[in-house]
Formats: C-alpha cells, sequence, structure tokens
C-alpha cells in the first residue's frame, strides 16, 4: 500500500539522500522521492531511459520509509527544498493542496495533449475542488484471498470452491463455514465440531480481520462493501464516514465474533504482515492487498492459491476497494517544466510496462498491467483475480478526504477498543460524530 498499510513497508534507508537546490537546477536534475524501496528499483529503469533520451536530464530517485517521509515533505515546502515531484498518497492531497504546495497540470496537459483517457483508476482521485487537476495516476492496488493451497485440499476445498464463497453479516455464509472448518484446535479438533478450544488454535481459518484500520483496505472493507455500504456520505470530499450505518456496525460485530469464536486472531495477536501469517503455518487462508502477489509466490514450500473476494448477501456482488497512489510536482520547484517532463513520462505505456515488469505494484495504465500480468504469468504468478477485477467493475476508489492524519490518529484507538471489548457498539456514533468534526475542519482550509 500502499500508505494505508504503512506497518508493512517498514523502515529502510534512503537509495539517494538529498533535496533539490538551485545547482541540481543548473545541472538539469530532476529529484523523485517515494516511500516504496520497490518502486524507488523499479522506476529506476524509467530514470535510465529518461536519461537516456534525454542526456542534459538526470533523475535523482529518493526513497525514505513511510514513517518519516512526509515529515520530510513537509518540512521541505516550509524550508524551500521540497522535491520537485514525488509520490503522494490521497490521504495527504487535500491538505497539501490547500496549502498550495502542489502545482496544477492542467496548462501541461493540455498544451503536451496528454491523455488522461490512458489510466484506467484513479484520475479523478488527484482533481481537486477547484476542478483542476493535480497529480498523475502512478499506481492501483485491490484486495484478494491468499490461501495456503495444500491446507485447503487436505480439508477437502478445491480452488473453486474458494472462488464462490458467498457472505453475509448474520451467520458468515459459505466463507463462515469454511474458515470454522479450516480452523484447528492444538489436538486436531477443527472449529465446526464438538470439543474444539478455542483457548489453544493451532491453525485459524483465516487471518487478521480484526484491524485498528479505520478504511480496513486488507481486513473488512471487502466484506462490507459487498452490503453496499461506503465510507463517505459521498465519493469525493465527504462530510461525515459512515460508522453509525447499521450495515457497518452489523459486519464490525460479525467480525469481532469471529475473533471471539477463535477462527481468527484477536486484534494484536498478531503484529506481522500477511505474507509471514501465512507462511507462519497458523493461518489458512486470509485477505491482502495485491502488491504482495509476488511476494506470496516466492514463500518455501508452500503453494499459495489466489481467489477473489467474497460474493455479498445477494450471492452475487463483489466491491473491492481499490487505492491508487500518485504522482505530484511541487509548486515550489524552481523548474516545474522538466519535472512535467519527468512526471509525464512516468505515466507512459513504455515506462509504467518496464517498471511493472516485476509485479510489486500495479501500473494504472490498463496495457502496462496486462503486460505486467503476461510477464509474471510466465514467471507462475496468475494475476487474473486482480485483471478480471479491474476490467469487470468490481473495483471502486477509495474516496479522496482531507485531515487524514488527524483521522486516523483519532479513528484507530476506537476501533482498537471496539475490537478489544474494551467498547461496544456505541463507539460507532462517535467515530462518525468525530468524523463529521475532522472533515469539516478540511473543508475550511
Amino acid at each position: 500500500m500502499r500508505l494505508r498499510k504503512v506497518a508493512v513497508l517498514g523502515a529502510a534507508a534512503a537509495l539517494v539522500m538529498g533535496a533539490c537546490s538551485s545547482n541540481d537546477a543548473e545541472a538539469g536534475v530532476i529529484n523523485w522521492w517515494t516511500w516504496d524501496d520497490k518502486q524507488a528499483a523499479a522506476y529506476q529503469s524509467c530514470a535510465d531511459a529518461f536519461h537516456k533520451a534525454n542526456p542534459d536530464l538526470t533523475v535523482k530517485i529518493s526513497q525514505y520509509a513511510v514513517e518519516d517521509y512526509f515529515t520530510k515533505l513537509t518540512a521541505g515546502f516550509v524550508a524551500g527544498d521540497a522535491p520537485d515531484a514525488f509520490q503522494n498518497s490521497v490521504q495527504f492531497f487535500q491538505t497539501y493542496t490547500a496549502q498550495h504546495q502542489l502545482l496544477a497540470l492542467d496548462d501541461y496537459i493540455k498544451k503536451d495533449d496528454f491523455d488522461l483517457s490512458r489510466f484506467s483508476v484513479g484520475t479523478d482521485a488527484w482533481k481537486f475542488t477547484d476542478g483542476k487537476q493535480y497529480g498523475l495516476p502512478l499506481d492501483w492496488a485491490a484486495t484478494g484471498v491468499f490461501y495456503n493451497a495444500d491446507v485447503l485440499a487436505k480439508a477437502g476445498y478445491t480452488p473453486e470452491d474458494v472462488a464462490k464463497l458467498t457472505w453475509n453479516p448474520d451467520d458468515g455464509g459459505t466463507f463462515g463455514k469454511m474458515v470454522a472448518h479450516l480452523t484447528l484446535d492444538e489436538n486436531g479438533v477443527r472449529g465446526d465440531q464438538p470439543g474444539f478450544d478455542k483457548s489453544k488454535v493451532a491453525q485459524f481459518g483465516f487471518g487478521q480481520i480484526a484491524a485498528k484500520d479505520f478504511i480496513g483496505q486488507t481486513t473488512w472493507s471487502s466484506f462490507v462493501s459487498t452490503t453496499g455500504w461506503r465510507q463517505g456520505d459521498k465519493p469525493s470530499w465527504p462530510t461525515k464516514f459512515n460508522y453509525a450505518d447499521s450495515r457497518f456496525v452489523k459486519t464490525m460485530a460479525w467480525v469481532r465474533g469471529l475473533t471471539d469464536a477463535g477462527y481468527a486472531p484477536k486484534i494484536g495477536e498478531f503484529t506481522t504482515s500477511e505474507v509471514e501469517q501465512l507462511s507462519s503455518g497458523k493461518v489458512a487462508m486470509l485477505t491482502a492487498g495485491s502488491w504482495t502477489a509476488s511476494t506470496f509466490a516466492k514463500i518455501p514450500n508452500m503453494k499459495v492459491g489466489i481467489a477473489p473476494t467474497v460474493l455479498g448477501p445477494d450471492g452475487r456482488t463483489r466491491a473491492v476497494l481499490s487505492n491508487s497512489n500518485g504522482n505530484n510536482i511541487w509548486a515550489g520547484s524552481p523548474h516545474p517544466d522538466l519535472a512535467w517532463k519527468w512526471v509525464s513520462y512516468m505515466g507512459s505505456e513504455a515506462c509504467q510496462t518496464t517498471a511493472s515488469k516485476t509485479g510489486t505494484f500495479f501500473p494504472s495504465i490498463a496495457a502496462s498491467m496486462d503486460a505486467s500480468a503476461t510477464a509474471l504469468k510466465s514467471q507462475g504468478i496468475d494475476l487474473s483475480v486482480f485483471t478480471t477485477a479491474l476490467k469487470d467493475g468490481v473495483l471502486y476508489p477509495s474516496v479522496v478526504y482531507g485531515n487524514g492524519a488527524e483521522l486516523q490518529s483519532v479513528m484507530e484507538p476506537l476501533l482498537e477498543q471496539y475490537f478489544a471489548h474494551q467498547r461496544d457498539a456505541d463507539v460507532f456514533p462517535e467515530m462518525e460524530q468525530k468524523s463529521e468534526t475532522i472533515l469539516a475542519k478540511s473543508a475550511q482550509s
């Protein structure tokens, strides 16, 4: 994630240290920042090709751990030495635009006749309330169900069974039944058998789903979304988050019940990534981000299957939140024309096809995504679950909102208290009210 899954990114040193300066401008150096070490390495191939085509220009890519990334960006804005362009998350888009730190791209887009329709996802997420385009989509992500193929086969399930799982917040549907059957206690008793001891679970049927993440991107979002629930009262710039909605409240109760029954780990029980959960042998299946697909495929001595997320209560509807990061240009860049030249090149099919062959991120251009999927299939990694979701309209975009940092700091402790049984359903109206207050601040900025 992704930014919305910041914990999995971990700390990493900068690939290239240093920020933009007047000397860099004279030398034809364009600074670009990212928090993702994998994308930093992948886009270096684009930077090399860009330099070859423009020998007088050099792109300097710097990567910082996400825990420090946005603090460094803000410090750069204040000091006047921020990078010319950088990867950004919609979570911070409103704040930076309202502070006049981002350059509107409309004039460049018009001058170069740059076709925004080349992007399959995320374009509107980078359009501000003034109607101007401040960013280009850089990547996209979705959620899938990853499972230990041998464990499921031993329990009597086929890949087709996983692909057609249904879910509802009352009894869990066929998904709930499968999760119970896949859960084992230390005596080998399954979760749906008499004598199951939930205090001594050896294998959880499902991975971490009770999460403090107030968006639930890789945990509960693909479940509650099948009921028609959406986070905001509007898809962009909402006035509140719909936490008091009965569909959300009922789904969260089901999630907590799943952990209470011992079928999934309680909040805080696992502090490792989804890949580590599955590879530990203590989890049979889980939901995880598309960006981890190639990593799951490399787990030693384990065949990992990928299935689409669950069908909802109507037995037909899937709904998958798709987060998209983007490319912005700093309004204070001493050479915005050169920054646009680089950013627009990153938004080309040639660059995205080259950079995405590793499978560590999904490019925002459909043709590049197809090329990436083809390249990875030859390595035994099948991304058809995600490409099908993209083409079938299963994906829906992450809501665009302001004051993301404050929302995160306020909402996460409340969700954590709920899943830890320190609070009950009374927490949800409070969360909705607090979201309304915080979002109102962003509307006034």
